[in-house]
């Protein structure tokens, strides 16, 4: 009785094997890749991943930042207090999935 059923239990391990390692990706998958995997990104989405990346940037501290997204082109608005800001602030944008073209429309305030 034990035999058959541990007979049993390897001939299900082994017929399950392929299958189980077929789920598994090959190469490491971002959260977000899910979410996007068949659908365009709307301009919403584009809109709150640029947002959370500039108000987290250390450089460029973009929480007050105005941003304004029209089918993938986003434009920022503002004032930053340099130069590396108002360029960093550009290059976050362009790096979200989805974003067409960036209009940088960002002011360095005067001394």
């Amino acid at each position: 009785m034990k035999l058959e059923l541990v007979r049993n239990l390897t001939l299900l391990a082994a017929s399950l094997a392929p299958l189980l390692c077929a789920a598994q990706p090959s190469a490491p998958v971002s959260a977000g890749a899910f979410l996007f995997a068949d659908k365009p990104i709307s301009d919403d989405s584009i809109y709150d991943y640029v947002k959370r990346k500039l108000a987290n940037d250390q450089v460029v501290k973009g929480g007050a930042l105005e941003i304004d997204v029209k089918q993938g082109v986003v434009t920022l608005r503002g004032t930053v207090e340099t130069e590396q800001q108002r360029q960093k602030a550009e290059k976050l944008a362009k790096k979200v999935k989805g974003v067409k073209s960036v209009v940088n429309e960002i002011k360095v305030a005067s001394k």
